[in-house]
Formats: C-alpha cells, structure tokens, sequence
C-alpha cells in the first residue's frame, strides 16, 4: 500500500479543521467564563451548572426525547417491515415503492417541512384533526425516518441466505414463527443500526421540527435556534456540547452494530 504524500496528508488536515474546528470551538467556549463576547476570560463549567437549572432547557429537552423515542419506535416497526416486504416478497408497484421510498432522503429538508405543514393545514381545514404540536411533529419525524429504517433492514435481508428461513418452513413453522424465531434475530443488528440511525436524524433535526411544531412543543435545536437570535451565550454553547456528544455517542453505537452486522453476515454466508 502506497503511503500518502505531503499534498495529500495537507488536503486531508486542512479539510479536517474546516469541518471539526467550529464544533470544537463551540465545546471550548462551553467553558469560557465571560458571559458575552468572544473573548476568553477563564476556565469555568458553572454554565452546565446553570444549564440543568434552565426549566426551560429541560422542558425543551424533555419534548426532544420524547419526539425521538416515540418517532424512532414507530418508524422503526414500520420501516423493519418495509425493508422485509420489499426484499422477500413480490407485489404490484414493488418497484415504485422502492423508488419512492428514496424520495424523502433526497429532497431538501425545507421541502418536506413545507409539504407537511400545507398537508396538516389541508387536514385541519377538511377534518378537523391535526392541531400543530407535538402530535404532528412524531407524524412528521416517521415521515422522514422510515426509509432510513427500510433501507438499513432491506440491505440486511438481501445479505441473508433465503434457504435458512425455507428451512424453518420445512420444519412446520408458519410465517409469523419464521419471522419471529429465525427472521428477526438474524437481522436485528441492521434493525438496531436502524433505530439508532432514525432516533440521531430526529435529535438533531430543526428545519421540519420547527415548521411543524406548537405551543408548548420546542425541542432543543428550536430553543438553541431561538436563543442565538438574541446573541450566542455559554450556556447556549454548553446546550450545543452536549447535543454534539448525544450525537457522538449515538453515531459510535450505530458504528458498532454495523460492524456486528456485517461480522454476523458474514460468518452465515
């Protein structure tokens, strides 16, 4: 293997402080212990202090996690027997719906935001139903997480030797015992990669969350969004730190399940 150049490692550094730079910088003035300028007066964590007394940080944070817990859920059993339909199973349209299913991946987010929030206003004016809140904003979240659960799953089926699910029909099993029993646990890795993935995309999303929320449903990125208007403090940054570990932790996870994955895949085919 050929070692790399000087240009290239260059490349590579430089690219690397631009992208990593400004994160480490907001964690790094977490810490500062002026309250308003950029300038650095001291070493100080009073601000994640003062952050967990912030009753509305943590009613903010309160409505981030139940937004990713119950859209991850959702999405996650709707997007585990998307991924499974779409690999084993042949049906008029299978291939619009597997075209369709990239759709939400693609498009801009304020796209989708907009869309959604014209569907809930064409809802509410026809039906009566879907008041903004956080009713609207799990709708919305499922809306874009399933087919990152779908694709995940599908990719972990088409790994998956059919014979060994023909052998459990063989054996007398009906297709809920095959699933359950044999299906599932074979491809649980690609489903948890899936939820981890789905329940990171929901933490850190704002464009649809804040086209598609209400009273009393702002989620961190809409309070740190609101609270940088009125001037970035270390208490916003802080806020921003431990978000930016949130999803740190979350990616490292999802990291480790696909690496489980492929290992399982592999040691089966």
């Amino acid at each position: 293997m050929k070692k790399n150049g000087p240009i290239l490692t260059t490349i590579s550094f430089l690219t690397y402080i631009f992208i990593y730079a400004p994160i480490v910088m907001v964690v790094v003035y977490s810490f500062n212990l002026a309250k308003y300028g950029a300038g650095w007066t001291g070493f100080t964590t009073k601000w994640y202090a003062a952050l967990f007394r912030n009753e509305m940080a943590l009613e903010a944070a309160k409505n981030t996690l139940i937004l990713a817990c119950s859209s991850t859920l959702v999405a996650t059993t709707l997007g585990t027997l998307l991924g499974v339909g779409l690999s084993r199973y042949n049906f008029p349209g299978k291939r619009l719906f597997s075209w369709l299913m990239y759709i939400p991946l693609v498009i801009p987010d304020i796209l989708m935001a907009v869309s959604l929030l014209l569907f809930y206003g064409l809802i509410r004016q026809w039906l009566g139903l879907f008041e903004l809140g956080m009713s609207t904003m799990i709708v919305s979240h499922v809306t874009f997480e399933i087919p990152f659960v779908a694709i995940v799953v599908r990719a972990r089926m088409i790994g998956l030797n059919p014979s060994i699910e023909e052998a459990a029909a063989d054996l007398g099993a009906n297709t809920w015992k095959t699933f359950w029993y044999v299906t599932f646990p074979l491809i649980l890795p690609g489903v948890l990669s899936g939820a981890l993935l789905a329940f990171t995309m929901s933490l850190d999303d704002f464009v649809v969350s804040f086209f598609t929320t209400g009273p009393g449903a702002t989620t961190l990125p809409i309070l740190i969004y609101s609270s940088v208007k009125r001037g970035i403090t270390p208490d916003i940054n802080a806020l921003s730190s431990l978000m930016i570990l949130a999803s740190i932790v979350l990616t490292v996870l999802v990291q480790i399940f696909g690496r489980k994955e492929q290992e399982r895949g592999s040691k089966i085919t």
